[in-house]
């Protein structure tokens, strides 16, 4: 990548100042590719008995199952000490587990170090969390992943686009999109700027800048490719296709307990032991995040091994038919990712027209942010049952 400095491009952290850090589980088992497993788990903790369900638990200093915890907002879980509970599983919940693997999560704060509650209270239908790629040093792979899951990456920071449920309240710099539609001559939504930033991102020494452009023209292109990404990464709605011929079918069987995975280029096949799906493009195959292969650590994500006796151990016997259409679907969605790439270049290669700087933000009154900025909203709309059945304060 040619060498381009942004020495006066707006930081992400300034146009969308309120961040979190993401939730920390503290332990695996909680989590998991399929939802019945973490039935099965839970039922097997609450099975056991005093040392026995100490040990299953796998505590930490900042749960054991004597820790007593509120409900996480908008969820059922239990406020009594696990060490006496008995009632069924909280319903698993979809989350995104690592970049582009959705998995399933007992949504009970008493079972997650670190569960961020704020986080929770504005997760809904209309949300898109902006999450920063794992490990992200500009080399490969997109630098911000977006999402309508609940995201568990780490170590990068959490951006949700609005700081209060129903898509209210963006949390966005006060006065941005106002400034931007003056410049540009049109409207500017919350998910405009979102899918500029996804789109335009770079990584520099003090940390992640999104150049900003006046050019209208440039502008429309970047959010063509920005909305685009965003649909992809979100996964809500149409799913997304390739076109006919195009299209990943299993050629061979898979089996039913796969333990390696390849790739032959020259045939466009990805090999699950002896099961095949084709085509399968070498874009899809070499797509990193953070210089991990997405679709090796999906795969091990579904086959590594766990220690005998845990609970990370209790998982399907066999390969479930939706593993399967997931990983077709993924081959897919990093495929069309793939082929924004050039269009993505030609936006991040050189300094934006008519740049939009600091500088002339500060001018304009939107930076610097002010302090209620960064910090979340109060959501009062619901009541929150705190530790032991009590109201819980927030």
């Amino acid at each position: 990548m040619p060498s381009v400095t942004h020495d006066d491009a707006p930081l992400l952290a300034d146009l969308m100042p309120w961040s979190v850090a993401p939730p920390r589980l503290g332990r695996g088992w909680p989590a998991a590719p399929d939802a019945a497993s973490l039935k099965a788990r839970w039922d097997a903790l609450l099975k056991a008995e005093g040392t026995a369900r100490d040990a299953l638990f796998l505590a930490t200093r900042a749960r054991t199952p004597y820790t007593a915890v509120g409900q996480l907002p908008g969820r059922g879980g239990g406020t009594g000490r696990l060490a006496r509970a008995s009632e069924p599983c909280p319903e698993p919940v979809r989350v995104l587990y690592a970049p582009f693997d959705e998995q399933w999560l007992i949504p009970d704060h008493r079972l997650i170090d670190a569960a961020r509650p704020e986080l929770w209270r504005v997760a809904d239908e209309r949300q898109v969390f902006v999450a920063e790629a794992p490990a992200a040093d500009g080399t490969c792979g997109p630098l911000l992943l977006a999402t309508s899951l609940l995201p568990l990456l780490r170590p990068g920071r959490v951006r949700p686009l609005y700081r209060r449920p129903g898509g209210a309240e963006p949390n966005l710099a006060p006065g941005l999109t106002g400034h931007l539609a003056s410049r540009l001559g049109r409207e500017v939504s919350a998910a405009d700027v979102a899918a500029w930033a996804v789109a335009v991102v770079r990584a520099t020494p003090d940390g992640l800048v999104v150049p900003l452009t006046g050019d209208a023209g440039v502008w429309a292109s970047g959010l063509e490719v920005g909305h685009r990404m965003l649909w992809l990464m979100r996964r809500d709605g149409e799913r997304p296709r390739l076109p006919g011929g195009r299209r990943p079918y299993v050629r061979a069987p898979l089996p039913a307990r796969p333990v390696a995975l390849r790739y032959d280029r020259d045939e466009e096949a990805l090999f699950l032991d002896e099961g095949r799906i084709s085509p399968v493009p070498p874009e899809a195959w070499d797509f990193r995040v953070g210089g991990v292969r997405v679709l090796e650590e999906w795969f091990a994500a579904r086959t590594r091994e766990a220690d005998p006796g845990t609970l990370a151990a209790v998982r399907p016997s066999t390969w479930p038919q939706t593993w399967t259409s997931e990983l077709l679907e993924l081959i897919t969605v990093l495929s069309l990712l793939a082929e924004l790439r050039p269009r993505q270049r030609a936006l991040t290669d050189s300094t934006p027209p008519d740049p939009i700087t600091r500088a002339e933000l500060r001018g304009a009154g939107v930076l610097p942010v002010p302090d209620f900025a960064r910090r979340p909203a109060s959501v009062l709309d619901a009541h929150e049952e705190g530790p032991g059945g009590q109201l819980a304060l927030i």
